[in-house]
């Protein structure tokens, strides 16, 4: 964690997840006719996660390597570091500047988006993203570490980032049934972190009782069983409603408001956001730590 707050994503060296695409380019060439396929979907995502388990488990047992995996499968920094060019656009108030690095980190549509839209959609995209990309890998890492030790730590937390790997790129509602699989797969490995996740969020803030009120009334507001539970929890504490419909593809896709009592959000919002971000995950790691300190 300490080497991903200070050096960020390594982009100057080999990334696993580059490799993990790699791995599911190759059989998804073997698999894929069509998207009406749900079993073939279903060997791709079997056979990537197998491969990923042969390619990790060898190197794994060295103490070094574990390090640089764990840091690698980190994303805190990185969320920021995605996000920031997006701040100091609107800091500029650039909005195409704003809309096209926003582009970059998001699914929806951007051309049109004002300002408060952009900075919903940042705080958002932070939010979500601190679960799969943060608090769900250090979820795994405690889990395969109290299971098999540093080599079941390392094997859990790179079979969950294939499995994330393989919803980004093959997911339902890129692929349709074919990438099913993928995206039920992120689903089940996210439940858990996400709603634990979500409840820890709430205590990192300064208003407890609000936080929790909005996780409680909201984290259902969204198509994914899991995405809103950290919504909800960085709204109540920032005190902002999020959520709303937003445009993919030229199509409007409704969704309902995540604390829709509250205030827009605000530029420096999204700098509130990043603190949440880092503390949360902080609190997280902490209790990961203590949970397998004497195993």
């Amino acid at each position: 964690m300490l080497a991903d707050a200070a050096l960020g994503d390594p982009k100057n060296f080999p990334h696993p997840v580059r490799l993990i695409g790699r791995v599911i380019n190759f059989w998804q060439r073997i698999f894929f006719v069509d998207e009406k396929s749900f079993l073939r979907g279903l060997a791709l995502c079997a056979l990537t996660l197998c491969t990923t388990g042969l390619l990790v488990y060898v190197p794994a047992s060295n103490f070094l390597v574990q390090i640089y995996l764990m840091y690698a499968a980190l994303a805190c920094r990185d969320l920021k570091d995605e996000t920031e060019p997006i701040f100091r656009a609107l800091l500029r108030k650039d909005l195409t500047e704003a809309r096209k690095a926003l582009s970059f980190v998001v699914g929806r549509d951007t051309d049109n988006l004002i300002e408060v839209e952009i900075v919903r959609a940042v705080i958002e995209t932070v939010a979500e993203n601190s679960i799969d990309g943060v608090i769900s890998v250090m979820f795994y890492a405690a889990a395969g570490y109290a299971i098999g030790g540093g080599v079941g730590m390392i094997l859990a937390v790179w079979l969950f980032k294939a499995a994330s790997t393989l919803d980004s790129m093959v997911g339902y509602e890129r692929l349709g049934s074919f990438g099913k699989a993928s995206a039920r797969l992120d689903d089940v490995l996210n439940f858990v972190p996400a709603r634990l996740g979500g409840l820890l969020i709430t205590m990192s803030g300064g208003n407890f009782s609000r936080a929790f009120k909005i996780f409680l009334s909201d984290r259902r507001n969204h198509r994914s069983p899991n995405s809103a539970h950290a919504e909800s929890a960085f709204a109540g504490v920032l005190n902002v409603r999020l959520g709303g419909g937003a445009s993919y593809g030229g199509e409007f896709v409704p969704r309902p408001f995540i604390n829709s009592q509250a205030r827009e959000p605000e530029i420096f919002d999204i700098v509130r956001a990043w603190r949440l971000l880092d503390v949360s995950c902080a609190v997280f790691a902490s209790l990961m730590i203590c949970l397998t300190w004497k195993l």
